[in-house]
């Protein structure tokens, strides 16, 4: 991932840009192909200030594609879809997107120059010029890997399902996006079972309502551990509630060793 920074005039909001993501394809709900995509796009937002809020997959069918994609885009900032713009016959997300927006879906002479430049003269066959087919009224993404371009429509940006494109296309859209305030985190490895923090953290979630507090358990095979993940916009709450969980965590160590005497 490219290093982002905002532009001069563009000021992160104070409050919350939202996003989801919408994984498309039979492959990734057979199994078959590993969703490796909604890691790295899960990382980049939180790297750039965007809060991921949704995770969808959906069959290689228009209707779902047209559901999903309605239900997300009315409910978020931004949507980013993965899969279905390649050259076969089940590369249907750009006739669904045209569907979801109303509008048609014409070979865009952008992309067709774009295919043109990337092919030799006689390769550009009409699989591959399927990839030309834009929603009208859709920006293109640029594609520096493999040519074919993703497109943007409304606040959906679509993009191509193989990793290193997609990677590729985020890097074209992160400059275009409005961004919030970077969450900010802190983690502690306590060194003892969730059971013997649940009460703690419930009191100290209450005493710090600008922090969320996480508890994430372990095992190594001979014991449990847990490690606390604080996150937060404000750098000092996030300062006073990792010192109270240090306390917290102090405390309740002091007990178990007293108990073990």
């Amino acid at each position: 991932m490219q290093e982002i920074k905002n532009k001069p005039d563009q000021t992160p909001r104070a409050d919350s840009v939202t996003a989801a993501v919408l994984v498309i394809g039979d492959e990734i709900l057979s199994g078959r192909t590993k969703d490796t995509n909604t890691g790295f796009i899960a990382d980049y937002l939180t790297e750039i200030g965007i809060d991921l809020k949704e995770v969808r997959i959906v069959s290689d069918e228009i209707d779902a594609i047209v559901r999903a994609t309605n239900d997300l885009r009315a409910a978020y900032r931004y949507v980013f879809t993965t899969g279905g713009i390649g050259p076969t016959h089940d590369d249907i997300t750009a006739d669904a997107m045209a569907e979801a927006f109303g509008v048609s879906l014409p070979y865009d002479p952008r992309a067709i120059a774009i295919l043109e430049a990337r092919y030799k003269p006689g390769d550009l066959n009409d699989a591959r010029l399927r990839m030309a087919r834009i929603p009208a009224g859709a920006d293109l993404i640029q594609n520096t890997v493999s040519g074919a371009p993703g497109f943007r429509i409304g606040n959906v940006h679509v993009m191509a399902g193989v990793p290193a494109v997609m990677q590729a296309m985020m890097d074209e859209i992160a400059p275009t996006l409005e961004t919030g305030l970077k969450m900010l985190s802190r983690s502690v490895d306590t060194g003892v079972g969730e059971g013997w923090l649940g009460s703690g953290l419930e009191h100290l979630q209450a005493e710090h309502p600008r922090v969320s507090l996480g508890s994430y358990p372990s095992f190594d095979g001979e014991r449990f551990a847990t490690q606390i993940v604080m996150r937060s916009r404000d750098k000092e709450a996030l300062d006073q509630a990792e010192q109270a969980v240090l306390a917290m965590v102090a405390v309740v160590k002091a007990r178990l060793h007293a108990d073990n005497k």
